[in-house]
């Protein structure tokens, strides 16, 4: 595996404010990462400060002269380029992907149509409304189909369909989360993540969930979901699902750190899921898992991210104001 980009030891961080809470239905998970990243930072001697963050996180952040931000806020409001705009205005350097990426790494929907406007292989989708004739979604995609609100993370909403009866009360599910839902053809195999540090993929991760698929209670309360690292794969193939999980990465603007989601089918093929622009850092999470199979532990972890806000920098460009 290529080398990471070493650790700097000599910059002055300076001030860094540690977001986290926020309003999303992520609450409670991104109040766990920002507490652990919040612990390592200092543990690293970072003047680092906690702060619970709502939807006023521009006022709260203006008085206290920091220098950069760690952002642990998980969904929208924190993780959907809002606040990275909101940054970027007052100049506010930050860990992670920019507006752009972020936007579009929130928004199932129009990640997996930019993927596959791109050639990028991702499951057959269909947007749903409350008008659509659910009974022709079935026709397109088939079944089992997943019913996913395009805006939530953590899982949240999602419901695995096997047949058709289901599916009214599956759109409600998602639609009552977010105005934006997604039907997807259901990968039956194998389910990947690829964790991304600073242009470099880390050692796939496994992963076989007790229910039907990796939930929320998977990902952060079960005790018996399985993660296979060493994942399993040959090397070719493993080295094949990071190659692909770096483009997908690349596609939608995304830079520093993230995680990409995969199925692998019956016949061998890789598929995209989605993008995680800022993933879970708690004890349950995937990133500082694969980061420890790298020789990486969670504190170094913490830091390589934080110096994903030395390139966040916004150039904005002085431009006098025109007299009239």
């Amino acid at each position: 595996m290529k080398n990471l980009v070493p650790l700097v030891t000599d910059h002055p961080f300076g001030r860094v404010a540690v977001l986290m809470g926020g309003t999303s239905g992520e609450r409670a998970v991104s109040l766990k990462s920002g507490a652990a990243v919040l612990a390592a930072l200092q543990r690293r001697g970072v003047d680092a400060v906690g702060m619970d963050v709502g939807g006023n996180v521009l006022a709260q952040l203006l008085p206290e002269r920091f220098d950069r931000v760690f952002i642990a806020l998980h969904g929208r409001g924190g993780e959907d380029g809002t606040l990275q705009g909101g940054l970027d205005l007052i100049g506010l350097p930050y860990t992670g992907s920019g507006v752009l990426g972020s936007a579009l790494g929130m928004d199932k929907g129009r990640t997996k149509q930019l993927w596959a406007g791109v050639g990028l292989p991702t499951p057959a989708f269909q947007v749903l409304t409350e008008t659509t004739d659910l009974r022709q979604v079935v026709a397109t995609l088939g079944l089992p189909l997943a019913i996913k609100p395009s805006r939530e993370g953590s899982s949240l909403g999602i419901t695995r369909v096997n047949e058709s009866a289901a599916l009214a009360a599956a759109y409600a599910k998602a639609a009552a989360l977010d105005a934006e839902v997604i039907a997807e053809r259901w990968i039956v195999g194998q389910e990947y993540t690829v964790g991304i540090l600073n242009g470099v993929a880390l050692p796939v991760i496994g992963l076989e969930a007790a229910r039907d698929f990796y939930d929320y209670h998977a990902k952060y309360e079960a005790d018996d979901t399985v993660y296979r690292l060493p994942c399993g794969l040959s090397a070719e193939d493993e080295t094949a699902v990071q190659q692909l999980a770096l483009r997908a990465f690349a596609s939608l603007g995304c830079r520093g750190w993230g995680r990409i989601d995969v199925m692998r089918d019956a016949k061998g093929a890789f598929w995209l899921l989605e993008v995680n622009t800022v993933p879970g850092m708690t004890d349950h999470s995937l990133v500082p898992m694969a980061a420890r199979a790298a020789g990486i532990d969670f504190d170094a972890l913490v830091v390589r991210i934080l110096e994903t806000s030395l390139d966040s920098s916004p150039k904005i460009p002085h431009v006098p104001p025109t007299r009239v």
